[in-house]
């Protein structure tokens, strides 16, 4: 077996991987990074709105500040996030978007003058600052009380990523790409690395690393109908609950996106609403605020996903051979607009749905989209379990985003926490020696190996088959809307499927090349577990809470559920171990009413000295 050694190693080279990456590297630390692709192929690259910093330089900005940034992130959450770290976000995102553009992120400026904005469909007159030319512009997200959303026309994530990857090359950052992580090494108390699988030659390889990151992104691919690339399949997740050590925190929480194109799933950005476009029903009539009269279509993802479900429940969906659907306006912000701030919404619609977004709507429904849950860290990104494991992005339940995260909130995580991560990431490499264990190497690598001989002399269904049913339990069972009976029956479905994982097989024959089957089969009973993650977690959480919406439990109850719940897998289970913790340390905005959604609150008691003002350091 290869084995190769660094300071530390990033599972993942997306934004989140590539920032922390970048921060360690210029520390003068050795750093590899893995990829199953081609790091500019991350699914970091498909993100096009934009990132969330309090500049306050355009005109709808003017005003804003940090703490009116953790006041969104926080209502956001539905009080579901850690406040001391959605505060460390709100203060550091300023800093972090000017530092891509010193990296050379060509941020859309701030152009002197009367301008045309569109709200709800309407044009408005407003007037750029001449003493604001060229400052970092923003545009209206949903959630927000300003507009602060910092983009590059509708590519944000394709600029940044590939303005990072530059700057990670210029640093000497190693990059194995086409290799995909299966175990990592550890003794049970530390984490050395990682166990991966060359997808060109079949080969089993090595890292030792003194820090080890987890940032592959999320694990959308537990469901059919997803935004996700197919590469977010949760393996970072996987690897880390496989452990029986690290805990998962918040799995329930999976947000479903407005706006994912039908019938192919792909997202079109929140900021066709931010720019002014309109949702729409089969009789063309715009909904949104007979539902939510101040937000409209820009109330958080989670209330305006609910909406449209039960607009379409009352038979005002637009009938397709798809299922029902919705439309998307964006007609009226014309032809350059369109073609320019959302010209990857417009090539998106003209080459994968055959609609012309100028002059046609766009079939739209809610997708599930992100995964608010993932690897529980600290303040500081260190995984709880692991000494020396840490993580970041959507991989990681840092927890800035609770129960539902803001659009444009998570993109700027990723260089957000790469920053801050990364920077402790350091802070721990100056102040740690390490001895690596040949002997937990090999257990990792044996593991793995065994893993593949069970797939090749195994007698049952397929990976494909295994995956399917999985995903449409996912889809009937675990969806927007929840209920005791059905998260029950996806539960008891789900251990069956992974009960039939044991006996899985392969369909091609063995290979000691490239291997798509392997590769996927490896993945199914992790993603598996995920899914029992999502539903059990569901189950228990007898409340609604954000993007977890209970229909026999509507209240949020912050009397008995103003907790994070943390999942670990202990070996042979078929459920996992769900324990509880606090869901901040301190309460810098007690919970309240978010202003948009409605809902009942069932309140809890919040003692006067777990308070602190916005900058007081607790």
């Amino acid at each position: 077996m290869r084995v190769f050694q660094s300071d530390v190693l990033c599972i993942g080279a997306g934004l989140a991987g590539e920032r922390v990456a970048v921060e360690a590297a210029q520390a003068g630390f050795s750093v590899i990074c893995l990829s199953i692709v081609p790091p500019r192929r991350s699914h970091s690259s498909a993100a096009q709105g934009g990132m969330q910093a309090a500049l306050g330089n355009s005109i709808m900005g003017e005003g804003d500040c940090p703490e009116i940034h953790f006041n969104d992130t926080v209502k956001g959450s539905d009080w579901g996030c850690d406040q001391e770290v959605a505060r460390i976000f709100a203060n550091t995102a300023p800093i972090a978007m000017r530092e891509m553009a010193w990296m050379g992120v060509p941020w859309n400026r701030v152009v002197p003058g009367e301008h045309t904005y569109f709200k709800g469909g309407k044009p408005f007159q407003a007037t750029e600052k001449k003493e604001n030319e060229g400052l970092i512009h923003s545009r209206a997200f949903g959630g927000t009380a300003k507009w602060r959303t910092c983009y590059t026309s509708d590519g944000t994530g394709h600029a940044v990523l590939f303005t990072l990857d530059n700057r990670m090359l210029q640093l000497g950052v190693e990059v194995h790409d086409r290799m995909q992580a299966e175990a990592l090494i550890h003794d049970g108390e530390r984490c050395m690395g990682c166990v991966a699988r060359d997808l060109r030659t079949g080969e089993l390889v090595g890292y030792f690393a003194r820090a080890t990151l987890i940032a592959t992104g999320g694990f959308g691919r537990i469901y059919r109908a997803t935004t996700n690339a197919v590469i977010c399949d949760g393996g970072g997740q996987i690897a880390a609950l496989e452990t029986g050590v690290v805990p998962l925190g918040n799995m329930e929480a999976v947000q479903f996106h407005p706006t994912g194109t039908v019938p192919t799933d792909i997202l079109v950005t929140e900021g066709c609403r931010g720019d002014g476009g309109t949702l729409l029903d089969v009789n063309e009539y715009r909904f949104m605020p007979d539902y939510e009269p101040e937000k409209a279509e820009l109330a958080s993802r989670d209330v305006v996903s609910r909406r449209m479900t039960e607009h379409m429940r009352k038979g005002l969906g637009v009938k397709s051979p798809y299922g029902d659907h919705l439309w998307l306006d964006i007609r009226h912000l014309g032809e350059k607009h369109i073609t320019t701030n959302l010209r990857e919404v417009y090539d998106i619609c003209m080459h994968f749905l055959g609609v012309n977004p100028i002059h046609q709507l766009i079939p739209v429904r809610p997708t599930q989209h992100y995964s608010m849950g993932g690897v529980r860290t600290n303040k500081d990104g260190a995984a709880y379990g692991l000494h020396g494991l840490f993580s970041a992005g959507e991989a990681a339940c840092w927890d800035m985003h609770g129960f539902n995260r803001l659009g444009g909130n998570s993109l700027a995580e990723t260089v957000v926490a790469g920053r801050v991560v990364g920077k402790k990431v350091v802070e721990f490499l100056q102040g740690c020696d390490s001895v690596f264990s040949t002997k937990a190497l090999n257990e990792a690598a044996t593991l793995v190996q065994g893993r593949i001989a069970a797939l090749r002399r195994g007698s049952g269904d397929d990976c494909y088959t295994l995956r399917n049913a999985m995903q449409d339990v996912m889809m009937e069972y675990v969806g927007i809307f929840r209920n005791g009976k059905d998260l029950q029956t996806g539960v008891d479905k789900l251990q069956e499927i992974l009960e039939r994982c044991k006996r899985m097989s392969l369909r091609g024959r063995a290979s000691h090349g490239p291997d798509g089957e392997l590769s996927m089969a490896l993945r199914v009973p992790g993603m598996v577990k995920l899914a029992l993650c999502v539903a059990y977690g569901a189950l228990q959480r007898t409340e609604s809470r954000g993007a977890h919406a209970r229909e026999d439990y509507p209240e949020r109850n912050d009397k008995d559920w103003l907790v994070r719940t943390l999942a670990t897998w202990k070996e042979g289970a078929t459920l996992p171990t769900l324990e509880y913790e606090k869901v901040t340390p301190f309460f810098i905005l007690p919970p309240g009413d978010r202003g948009y959604g409605g809902g009942k609150i069932i309140p809890g008691k919040i003692e006067d000295g777990n308070i602190v003002p916005f900058a007081e350091q607790a």
